[in-house]
């Protein structure tokens, strides 16, 4: 059976060496020499895609390309500590969360998919209208995927979030003792304008991503450290890793999708931020499982038993509604906090403390818990 993968990032990545592991020949096809992401871009992987990775056998060596962070801390814009919670698992579960950059982990996928057998080629933009002939092509192409449309021309498109996100790196804080500068720890202030993120590397650099918040779409050439403190003024720990910011900040609009009618057609589907941009940091581990769950539906081809393809991707469709429509809820939660007005921010500040520790494990237990079931470990016993 031949599969090609339209799209090199991470779930392109991720799903040609999920279908090598059933006996696919793969082909992945990425329209940029260079799919990784801009320099100061980082993912952070929850417990939920660190098992999706294992069963693609690729845990440790992304494991390796980052760094362990164990707590997640919110902030008010003030510096109170509004809440203290294991970072993107359970209390009780070891899988600590990892953050590395996103060129990191498209780079570890890819070496990982070439290695499995995978053809990967770069710089070479794919016409939908012209796919190279397959039995399966998986569009992996992002929000801004060439493959939904062709899919279904009543395809929604992207809409501006009403946010702006810059990612970059501070140094110069290794003496700083205050708490929110531990490493080990993902950090989330709340300001007037918008979120702030900030985690404390190991090397001693600041790895920080500035979310803010616009009715209309900014002129991103504009967005400079400088414009941050002022957009975040008021707010000093914020102010501080700012100061020490590098060159080199990159910033992106933020994007929603309403909901893809047409997920999958006779041949072909969509996975990662193609079908479903759910954003709150979960879009690696997203398309971790959907490439993960995708293989372990299309085992079950078999022409000569009357298992097609379409049968096979309908089911993956199927069992991946229920969750991602409940996590794009809690993505629009996570929105709507970054943007409250004044009022609505006093309220969660003075609610937050009493509130987060004692109910976040039981809010995100579904998501945090999930296991997508394991791959055979190579191509060879694809059908043990």
């Amino acid at each position: 059976m031949r599969a090609v993968v339209v799209g090199g990032g991470v779930a392109g990545a991720a799903s040609a060496i999920a279908l090598r592991r059933i006996g696919w020949a793969v082909t992945v096809h990425e329209a940029h020499t260079d799919p990784a992401g801009p320099y100061g871009s980082f993912v952070s992987l929850a417990s939920n895609g660190l098992r999706g990775l294992a069963a693609l056998g690729c845990l440790p060596a992304v494991q390796q390309a980052g760094f362990p962070v164990l707590r997640q801390r919110m902030w008010s814009g003030h510096g109170k500590l509004l809440g203290d919670v294991p970072r993107g698992r359970r209390a009780g579960d070891p899988l600590a969360s990892v953050t590395l950059n996103r060129s990191d982990l498209v780079s570890v996928l890819r070496q990982q998919a070439i290695a499995a057998g995978a053809k990967i080629v770069t710089g070479e933009r794919v016409d939908p209208g012209r796919l190279p002939d397959a039995d399966l092509v998986v569009g992996a192409d992002g929000i801004w995927s060439a493959i939904r449309p062709w899919l279904d021309p009543a395809a929604p498109v992207p809409r501006y979030a009403s946010l702006s996100t810059t990612s970059g790196v501070s140094g110069g804080l290794t003496n700083v003792a205050e708490p929110g500068f531990d490493p080990g720890s993902f950090n989330l202030t709340f300001g007037r304008r918008g979120a702030f993120i900030h985690l404390p590397a190991p090397d001693g650099s600041v790895w920080w991503s500035a979310q803010v918040a616009a009715p209309n779409a900014p002129d991103l050439t504009l967005i400079t450290s400088e414009s941050l403190m002022t957009a975040f003024s008021g707010e000093p720990r914020v102010g501080q890793i700012l100061r020490a910011a590098r060159p080199g900040s990159t910033s992106t609009l933020n994007h929603v999708l309403d909901p893809v009618p047409a997920q999958a057609g006779e041949y072909a589907v969509l996975i990662g931020d193609a079908a479903h941009p759910v954003g709150v940091g979960q879009g690696a581990s997203m398309a971790i499982e959907d490439a993960v769950i995708l293989a372990r539906q299309l085992r079950r081809v078999d022409p000569s038993g009357g298992v097609g393809v379409a049968a096979c991707l309908a089911a993956f469709v199927e069992l991946r509604r229920g969750r991602l429509g409940k996590l794009a809820k809690s993505a629009a939660s996570n929105r709507d906090a970054k943007t409250a007005g004044p009022l609505a921010a006093r309220l969660r500040d003075a609610i937050m403390p009493f509130t987060f520790n004692r109910f976040y494990e039981r809010a995100t237990g579904w998501l945090y818990d999930f296991d997508p079931g394991e791959l055979p470990a190579d191509w060879s016993d694809r059908a043990a």
